[in-house]
């Protein structure tokens, strides 16, 4: 018993070190924080990137409190990590429950601070990877542990998340300021703590702890402890069991009996976690609960949604779950590495030609003329494909070579098996299955990273194929390309995982180009990137003006209207005629006639030459504004600004402009599209029947979603931009359900459009379209990547017949 207990101090003794020896490491990189924050600031004033002028002020202010401020924060931040490290465990969490409908209200602040460390720990966690997961092993085996013992351990990224923003609110720095300077601090942060867990690593390895990682211990893990490190996101590379995430919630809210609108779906915790029910209401749209359900449990719902990692990096994350799985059985089946290259007798017959069954013999035709693949025939080419790998196992000499085979196998059976996927496509598919195993034995990585370019491929080409059914997918464009990326693939057997980057980057632009090809999207498409032109043009030509207009002796009144009204006007023109096209020259020049009109005068002459041109300045302004589809009572508000201020102009004592300033204004019309960038910041603003009216929209070719949804998190609007074309959703918008396509992103990637099998388009804007996900009012129809699950089907299989793998 002494020995015992001796031992359990020295561990205890040595985890305490561990700790330590983070935090020292992390202390270090406070000052190297505040420096890069510095530079950042640096950079926004001094001009290095492109910001508003709103920004360009919060620069400027932020960039002088900061010098002042910034190292009584570095010094408070490495105060309060030590503190950190003696405070004992505590382990709050936002929102307590005790009994059923009791609630303990949070402080905004707290709130928000909560949000924004569990944002900043994702990333920690992210760029951490494995050494954050082998630190958390071998912690939970010095401390005979099954997870983290306290929600506020210091060696959770959440942790000293927390406390550099509690120090940033306590040095006198704001929230808008930590927004302008989050970006620094998140790769800065992020870098140091993978680097500091490394160094910790390190240190117990050279100690005896676990110098060999045991991935078991995370299959013995049950379903109620946490399956990450942090207090949101769960650790990159701690793969959770299958069906559990660490995002996954309990809570349902079923929908209401006498309800023939409301649609009730499983919604998944941001891109798919299995398990959560929501009630959408038939106007709102927005989640909200049937049983008693109070706003702030709302609210939480709608926190959770908002703070942690992205959707898409939460769908990753599962995925390498299933991949961490798989590499655990391939190590209990004694596979535990591979050989530079396969067996001699495995490697004569895969280099043996494989006659590829021809995919057109597969085929039948129907009394209506409609050819498909029917069930037999793809029956016929799994129960092939099964005979090859039987055959190649029996000649395979390792373990791993075994297991290999096996398991590539019942991915591919799994992919006959998935009824969703015409089957026209799923035999093309079929005869990826030797080429892919070539390249499973050559690079381990096909088991390790969802981002293996033959994953992503089949993936890809998988998830576009989901919503067309068999009549649909003959003879499509689709169909023809699937065809000829396999038939490259296996011309060429040899090149690996290099024939795999190519045709997948062939296949993204065979998206970029066919999806909005032709027909009605193409029209949509085209029309949708001369609104987002306009917006972008008007934006930028109300900064060039403003900037012209500000040392110019000029009304109020006759400022507004330019800035306002008249940049929109000269946008619209570029966009429909050019910037060169005598039309828009024309509005240009009557922008400097406006100005040249408006100026003072005190020559008799003068005013007479004002008063012979104004009737034709007043009809060019009026077809400027009828282009934006002002209404004539508008209209006749602005020509009245423009009358008095030609009066008062006449009235005036004061000096004109000089005919060199107005000279070099019109010079500066003329070429106002220099000034335009290519900065895609901003949110186009979507008006239906204004884009309908300027741009001569007919009344059905396109919808316009500008309404609904809920708000956004920063997550759901990073999930937005990361969408990829031909995905499928499933819409609900203004109560009618449809399937539809992603097919279109703008060059700006401000706009949207989704299309569904009737040829029906929908427009919208990147943060409409974010608002529709955060409300589950867009849910993918897919919500796993199809080689996860059939990797999944493939251990599922594994697991009732274990001995299947290496006979």
């Amino acid at each position: 018993m002494v020995k015992r207990s001796t031992s359990v101090n020295s561990e205890h003794r040595l985890a305490r070190q561990a700790r330590e020896r983070f935090v020292k490491a992390m202390e270090d990189s406070a000052v190297d924080i505040m420096m890069q924050v510095q530079n950042l600031l640096s950079s926004q004033v001094g001009g290095g990137i492109k910001v508003s002028i709103s920004e360009m002020q919060l620069a400027l202010e932020t960039t002088q409190v900061f010098q002042v401020k910034r190292q009584r924060w570095a010094a408070a931040v490495r105060k309060a990590w030590r503190e950190a490290l003696e405070r004992p465990a505590s382990g709050g969490a936002p929102i307590k429950a005790g009994k059923p409908g009791s609630f303990e209200l949070v402080d905004d602040t707290v709130l928000e601070r909560k949000i924004a460390a569990s944002r900043l720990a994702a990333a920690a966690s992210e760029a951490a990877g494995e050494e954050l997961t082998n630190l958390k092993l071998r912690i939970q085996s010095l401390e005979q542990t099954d997870d983290w013992p306290s929600q506020d351990d210091v060696l959770r990224p959440d942790t000293l998340a927390l406390e550099l923003i509690k120090t940033w609110s306590e040095c006198e720095l704001t929230q808008p300021m930590w927004a302008l300077a989050q970006p620094a601090i998140q790769s800065t942060f992020s870098k140091h703590m993978a680097d500091a867990y490394r160094v910790v690593n390190e240190f117990l390895v050279e100690n005896g702890v676990m110098p060999k990682i045991d991935l078991t211990r995370m299959m013995r893990r049950g379903g109620g402890g946490s399956s990450g490190m942090g207090g949101g996101p769960s650790a990159a590379g701690a793969y959770p069991q299958d069906g559990q995430t660490a995002y996954q919630t309990q809570t349902a809210y079923p929908a209401p009996p006498q309800s023939r609108h409301a649609a009730v779906r499983t919604r998944h915790a941001g891109a798919g976690a299995r398990g959560e029910q929501t009630y959408y209401g038939p106007q709102t749209g927005v989640a909200s609960g049937y049983v008693h359900q109070t706003a702030l449990a709302r609210a939480a719902q709608e926190t959770r949604m908002m703070t942690s990692i992205t959707p898409m990096a939460r769908i990753r994350e599962r995925a390498q779950g299933v991949l961490g799985q798989l590499r655990r059985l391939l190590g209990g089946s004694g596979a535990e590495s591979m050989p530079a290259a396969p067996s001699p007798r495995l490697a004569s017959a895969l280099a043996q030609p494989d006659t590829p069954f021809p995919v057109t013999d597969l085929l039948e035709q129907g009394p209506d003329g409609t050819r498909w693949v029917p069930s037999a025939n793809v029956q016929m080419v799994a129960t092939r494909l099964r005979r090859r790998a039987s055959e190649l196992k029996a000649k395979a000499d390792t373990p791993s070579e075994k297991a290999i085979i096996e398991i590539v196998a019942l991915m591919f059976q799994a992919i006959l098996a998935e009824e969703r996927i015409p089957a026209a496509i799923r035999v093309w598919f079929a005869r990826l299955q030797m080429p892919v195993l070539r390249v499973a034995l050559a690079e381990p990585d096909f088991f390790a990273s969802v981002e293996h370019p033959a994953r992503q491929l089949i993936d890809r080409m998988g998830g576009c194929a989901l919503g067309f059914d068999t009549s649909q997918i003959e003879g499509s464009q689709l169909e023809r390309e699937v065809k000829r990326i396999v038939q490259v693939i296996e011309q060429y057997p040899e090149t690996g995982r290099r024939v795999y980057e190519l045709v997948l980057d062939e296949f993204k632009q065979f998206l970029g180009n066919s999806l909005a090809g032709d027909g009605a999207v193409k029209q949509a498409a085209t029309l949708a990137q001369q609104v987002e032109q306009k917006e972008a043009l008007s934006i930028q030509y109300t900064i060039e003006l403003r900037r012209m207009l500000d040392p110019v002796p000029v009304s109020e009144d006759v400022r507004e209207f330019l800035l306002r009204v008249w940049s929109d006007v000269l946008a619209l023109a570029t966009v429909r005629h050019g910037a060169r096209n005598a039309e828009t020259l024309r509005f240009k020049q009557a922008a400097a006639d406006l100005l040249w009109s408006v100026s003072p005068r005190s020559d008799r002459a003068e005013r007479s030459r004002v008063v012979q041109k104004l009737a034709g300045l007043i009809t060019v302004l009026r077809e400027g504004m009828s282009t934006l589809a002002i209404s004539d009572d508008e209209q006749n508000g602005h020509v009245k600004i423009i009358n008095e201020a030609i009066v008062q102009a006449f009235a005036s004592r004061a000096e004109g402009i000089s005919q060199a300033t107005l000279n070099d204004l019109a010079m500066g019309l003329a070429g106002l599209e220099d000034v335009v960038t290519d900065d895609p910041e901003g949110d186009v603003l979507l008006d239906p029947g204004m884009i309908e009216l300027m741009f001569d929209v007919q009344g059905g070719a396109l919808e316009v979603i500008s309404t609904g949804g809920s708000m956004p998190g920063e997550g759901m609007l990073q999930w937005a931009r990361e969408l990829e074309l031909g995905s499928w959703f499933e819409l609900d918008h203004q109560g009618a359900l449809s399937q539809v396509q992603y097919v279109w992103r703008s060059a700006r990637k401000q706009l949207h459009l989704l299309a569904n099998r009737a040829g029906k388009t929908y427009l919208v804007q990147t943060r409409r379209l974010a608002s529709y996900l955060q409300a589950g009012l867009l849910v993918p129809v897919e919500d796993e990547a199809l080689t996860v699950r059939a990797t999944r089907a493939a251990l599922a299989r594994l697991k009732l017949k274990p001995d299947q793998l290496l006979q």
